[in-house]
């Protein structure tokens, strides 16, 4: 389970270090524009991902992109991904968080290998087509629910699956925020992942109602 309490206690640490991030957000919020810092991001994936997730998440911005990387669990082998990943869509509703992402140059490096294990052995031959890697997620024995598609160098994923944000108080609370505001573009700077709003998606009136049923 994820430590809400101590995501929360972490996540005002962070803003006492760095006062310059309140800054930077109040001139922002003119511009309907929000930034996340990659640090603090990388941090919260590893929160999120659980013990069965991936470790030691890095965030790296590439603009408009940014390159992931992590120690994953492929198959009962250890192993280190890297990929640069650039956000095509957004789609934000009461029943979905959709997002559309593009991953590039993918690269797996084998930390340790399980025995007799046949991805190990195509790692180390250098034999796996990494240029396709939505094709190669697509396969995956245990895919989470968050990972609704996968082709080519393609990935769509619904955050909405991910039992933090599911559930009636989530739901309520989902249904208020995408009423009054919706994503336009997500790209980053060399330290943050920027995120551009647009005010009132659906409408003033859905706004009112949507305040009505979080009441």
């Amino acid at each position: 389970m994820t430590d809400k309490k101590g995501l929360v206690t972490r996540a005002v640490h962070y803003l006492k270090s760095h006062p310059e991030e309140v800054f930077r957000a109040a001139k922002n919020a003119r511009k309907l524009r929000f930034g996340l810092p990659l640090v603090a991001l990388s941090t919260l994936a590893t929160e999120l991902g659980g013990k069965k997730g991936p470790r030691d998440i890095e965030l790296e911005a590439v603009p408009p992109g940014f390159r992931v990387q992590a120690t994953v669990d492929l198959m009962g082998n250890d192993v280190r991904a890297s990929a640069l990943v650039f956000v095509d869509l957004v789609r934000m509703n009461a029943e979905e968080l959709r997002f559309e992402i593009r991953v590039r140059d993918v690269s797996l490096e084998l930390l340790r290998s399980a025995p007799d294990s046949p991805v190990a052995t195509l790692l180390k031959s250098g034999a796996l087509d990494l240029s396709k890697p939505g094709n190669l997620v697509a396969y995956m024995p245990k895919r989470p629910p968050m990972l609704i598609e996968a082709k080519d160098d393609k990935i769509v994923l619904d955050l909405k699956k991910h039992p933090l944000l599911s559930g009636p108080k989530a739901d309520k609370l989902l249904d208020l925020v995408t009423a009054l505001v919706g994503i336009r573009t997500i790209e980053t700077d060399w330290e943050h992942l920027d995120v551009a709003l647009r005010a009132f998606p659906e409408g003033v009136f859905e706004a009112v109602e949507a305040l009505r049923r979080l009441r």
